[in-house]
């Protein structure tokens, strides 16, 4: 009776605590819940993944309306949890995966489910198999909850658009202020996780959109290595930049997940050239006190937002007292990456997205017939336009000699950059801010970014994770650790580390406009 009574808190909590409150019920708290403490209750019979799943479902219901992070909840997601506790009563739990919620970004395919980038001219026509990475997910017992909004095309249609929007699922906004912005492509992920509508979520970037949704709404977001997981199946951009990445509320979960979500794939030769069996338990690699005896460089990127500079000084603080050594470091080459990273992704939008669209029944299956669709639409270009589709239509193939000097521009000084940093200081991994603070959705305005940190890993297909670092007023801001190629697991636990030494994150009250912060 006592676990019955604590699930009914849960449910109920879920039901009837005002929003901006998150659910806290007797047991645990949905915005405060690991996956260990999660199965600890499932393997003492305190929880059934249909419970948690109901949990979410109903929090989906009550919270969402105002996040508008959800595009579709998976009509199977009971069903899919039901079999997870058959298999956990059986003895046949999976791992730490099974029972629970996942929220999946709206470009990774799901069978029967629609996948649709964000457009309509997607939309109607489910992709018939699983990504692999979403049977990975299936295979380790989660529970598919539904799919979340993105900015349209991973946020690559236009040079003048809104992040988080989509002519699918309209704006997500930023649970922390509904008027401020959720940032990066992966907004329906990030802004799901920070108002706890899911346990995990799973984003891609091709430069800051794990990242910088992840640091704006104030959770752990990881870019892991290029080539760590599976492609096939997720509508690119850039097959020389693109990856799936894990999102959650804490470190051990992202790294529960990216253990998942790791493995060869056949089909996309970049998963090939990973130099081990890919068989690595992230979780295990964390390890209290990463941080002692360790080098850490120091991105500041100071001068551009006073919040960012004061939450960054009190970032080095406490990696000097968790027994790191700072260094100062500037990275080289940014200029010269910036000047060539955007002309290079045109022309590989180009080449690669056409290749998706043609794996998708009833989808338009070529670049000018996306573009006519647009144009014809009457929602699609109703925010912004479709310049960057426009110029993908005209910009040379990827054999001209212009391109590939831009692609090997890009990557080599990229890896560079950190490669270099790293050697030169000793070091074992670079900090630096994820993002500044959110700034408010203005669809004549655009997206006011003005800081972040993602482009030398995104460029250079290294790993990238941001952490909760502190807060502009009630807007979160993020702490990106990054280093070399493969080194996922090293960033991961000196990321843990810090998160454990500086627990920061509180969950988002839903304020219908931003107090604390004048921008």
């Amino acid at each position: 009776m006592k676990r019955v009574l604590s699930i009914t808190c849960v449910i109920t909590s879920v039901l009837t605590a005002p929003i901006p409150a998150a659910a806290t019920p007797t047991r645990f708290d949905l915005d405060r819940a690991t996956i260990p403490q999660l199965r600890r209750l499932m393997d003492r019979g305190e929880l059934t993944a249909v419970e948690l799943t109901q949990a979410y479902l109903n929090r989906i219901r009550v919270v969402d309306p105002k996040v508008h992070a959800v595009l579709k909840v998976d009509d199977t997601a009971l069903a899919q949890a039901a079999a997870s506790d058959r298999r956990r009563r059986a003895g046949h739990a999976r791992g730490p995966l099974d029972g629970i919620p996942v929220l999946l970004k709206d470009n990774i395919d799901t069978r029967d489910l629609d996948t649709t980038a964000g457009s309509r001219a997607l939309a109607g026509a489910p992709p018939l198999v699983d990504a692999p990475l979403v049977a990975r997910l299936r295979g380790a017992g989660a529970v598919v909850l539904g799919k979340a909004n993105l900015s349209e095309w991973a946020n690559f249609r236009s040079t003048h658009s809104t992040s988080g929007w989509s002519g699918v699922g309209g704006q997500t906004n930023n649970p922390y202020s509904l008027d401020r912005n959720p940032c990066g492509s992966s907004s329906g992920s990030g802004a799901g996780i920070a108002a706890s509508l899911a346990q995990v979520a799973i984003g891609t970037e091709t430069d800051g959109s794990i990242v910088c949704p992840a640091g704006a709404n104030g959770i752990v977001g990881h870019k892991p290595s290029l080539g760590l997981v599976s492609r096939t199946g997720v509508a690119p951009i850039s097959a020389e930049q693109d990856t799936a990445g894990p999102m959650a509320r804490n470190v051990t979960d992202v790294a529960i997940t990216l253990s998942v979500l790791q493995g060869r794939d056949p089909a996309d030769r970049a998963t090939l050239a990973y130099p081990g069996d890919q068989t690595t338990d992230y979780a295990a690699a964390l390890r209290p006190g990463a941080l002692r005896g360790t080098r850490i460089g120091v991105w500041r990127l100071s001068g551009i937002d006073p919040d960012v500079d004061r939450v960054v000084a009190r970032s080095i603080a406490v990696l000097r007292v968790n027994g790191a050594t700072v260094v100062e470091v500037d990275l080289p080459y940014q200029d010269e990456i910036g000047a060539v990273e955007y002309p290079a992704l045109v022309t590989e939008i180009g080449r690669d997205l056409p290749a998706y669209l043609r794996t998708r029944r009833g989808a338009p299956q070529t670049l000018q017939a996306l573009v006519d669709f647009n144009r014809r639409d009457p929602v699609e270009l109703s925010k912004f336009g479709q310049e960057l589709f426009e110029q993908a239509l005209t910009a040379p193939g990827t054999d001209d000699p212009t391109y590939r000097r831009q692609r090997a521009t890009a990557t080599s000084l990229a890896r560079r950059s950190i490669d270099e940093t790293l050697a030169a200081n000793r070091l074992d991994a670079i900090v630096a801010p994820t993002n500044s603070p959110a700034w408010k959705t203005d669809y004549a305005a655009g997206d006011a970014y003005i800081l972040g940190s993602s482009t030398p890993a995104a460029v250079a297909g290294y790993p990238d994770v941001s952490v909760p670092a502190g807060y502009a007023g009630e807007l979160p801001i993020g702490l990106s650790f990054f280093g070399g190629r493969w080194s996922d697991a090293r960033v991961l636990s000196l990321a843990a580390a810090y998160e454990q030494a500086s627990p920061v994150r509180r969950a988002p009250r839903y304020f219908t406009r931003t107090t604390g912060s004048g921008r």
